[in-house]
């Protein structure tokens, strides 16, 4: 492979010659081999919507000429269509600005404008990546407005919808369920009767609940820093620029996006994007909890609790013949375990707000960015190959309300606290039912003692 040689404000550099970005992303993938991590592609084209939007906007305020500008809007446009995806090789791990990032888009853009206009890929000439492309921005009102359309975009369109069918999925389960009654379990031991449907539609409502939390962190998230430029003042672009640029990325993704309030706040600070991650470790430990208590419903099937029956998907083990293991609540118990971690780092970068500017931001939106695509993947198979699938043991659950010494909890109201604990004692040490101590006691008649036992679970 050849190169050619271009030049930036630290020297000459060598660059592929049929790359697309110049010299700075060419320092920066030499200059930070650190993780081999790179942004997902949502939050490239986050950027790219915004330079093909800013060109635009920016030859209409008599900025940029009509040959530039198109060819700009083009080269962005391809940029978001994926064209160009392994143009962006620089490490998550740069500076804290995300300038290389931002740089990278730059260049990439500036390279195939270029091409259109003149044929030949890459340069600074005739579209200049930092004069043309980045006209009226910084890297630092860029990148904390990439990180609020990526992470908003993403959430409508596959983690808000991947909730939405699991929260379906158990609610036809809680319908599905409703008439078996099975032992209800508090401290891991025994309490009264509950429904199946009763657990799956506490399940749903945690699920429901996840969905509100997200919908209401989205109006902070609508709000772009775009237009502060290097510290929050708008230095060197349009007044209409960030108010014009905004509307359109509004109108093409279909998103309530506004330029910020306060762009000090929305450039100095991350508060939207750690809030919104406070929710994903929020959903994570709604998820941990319908995860952990599906597969200890399903544990067995002969030796567990085994009231519910899952979906056979593979083998469960390399040794025992016929194993078969609960991998899909386990593949939600690793991704929330992940998203609880990565909340971790979103934190303590969102404390990185240093005067005018945080600089953590490619950390912050790397994780946030993976949380949300995580999540939403591991709760769309979760949903489709585990909880749709479900099947109800009644015979198991059944056998489990009998032999419940927690019945006895029925009786208080008839023969007070102290008399009922001691009818549980006796049940427990001599092995007997309750209901046979009940009616060997004449505590009430057989049909009246079986009427009140079928009516615990619906209080």
């Amino acid at each position: 492979m050849g190169f050619r040689e271009e030049v930036d404000s630290m020297g000459t550099v060598k660059v592929p010659e049929d790359a697309y970005y110049g010299a700075q992303t060419q320092r920066a993938i030499e200059n930070f081999p650190i993780s081999g991590l790179t942004f997902q592609p949502v939050f490239i084209k986050a950027i790219a919507l915004i330079k093909k939007h800013a060109a635009h906007i920016n030859q209409q305020c008599g900025l940029l000429p009509l040959d530039v500008s198109m060819a700009i809007v083009q080269a962005a446009q391809e940029v978001m269509d994926g064209t160009f995806d392994d143009q962006f090789a620089v490490d998550v791990f740069q500076t804290g600005s995300g300038t290389s990032t931002n740089m990278n888009v730059n260049e990439v853009i500036a390279g195939r404008a270029n091409e259109i206009i003149t044929g030949n890929i890459g340069g600074k000439s005739p579209v200049h990546p930092n004069d043309h492309v980045n006209l009226g921005q910084s890297s630092n009102d860029v990148i904390p407005s990439a990180i609020h359309i990526s992470a908003f975009i993403s959430i409508k369109n596959r983690l808000l919808p991947a909730l939405q069918n699991l929260h379906e999925s158990l609610k036809n389960k809680a319908d599905e369920f409703k008439d078996i009654v099975k032992i209800g379990r508090t401290h891991l031991q025994d309490a009264v009767p509950v429904t199946l449907g009763q657990e799956f539609g506490g399940y749903a409502r945690q699920v429901e609940l996840a969905i509100e939390r997200l919908q209401s962190i989205k109006p902070r998230l609508a709000e772009l820093a775009l237009g502060g430029t290097a510290v929050g003042t708008g230095m060197n672009t349009h007044p209409e620029f960030a108010r014009r640029v905004i509307a359109c990325i509004a109108q093409e993704t279909g998103c309530p996006f506004v330029e910020a309030k306060n762009h000090f706040e929305a450039q100095a600070a991350q508060d939207a994007a750690v809030e919104t991650s406070a929710v994903l470790k929020t959903v994570a430990v709604s998820l941990t909890k319908i995860a952990n208590d599906i597969r200890w419903l399903a544990s067995g099937p002969r030796c567990g609790i085994g009231e519910i029956v899952l979906p056979d998907l593979q083998p469960g083990s390399s040794i025992m013949p016929g194993k078969v293991n609960p991998v899909m609540p386990e593949v939600i118990l690793q991704v929330a375990a992940q998203v609880v971690g990565n909340d971790a780092a979103i934190t303590i970068g969102g404390q990185a707000g240093n005067f005018e500017l945080n600089t953590m931001l490619p950390l912050i939106a790397y994780n946030l960015l993976q949380s949300i695509e995580i999540l939403a993947s591991a709760v769309n198979v979760f949903t489709e190959k585990c909880v749709d699938g479900i099947i109800a043991n009644k015979e198991k659950c059944a056998a489990t309300v009998d032999k419940s010494i927690a019945l006895v909890t029925t009786l208080v109201p008839l023969i007070g606290y102290d008399k009922a604990a001691a009818l549980a004692r006796e049940a427990w040490e001599t092995g007997t039912s309750v209901r046979e101590i009940a009616l060997k006691r004449n505590i009430l008649a057989e049909e009246e003692l079986n009427k009140l036992f079928e009516k615990v679970h619906e209080h």
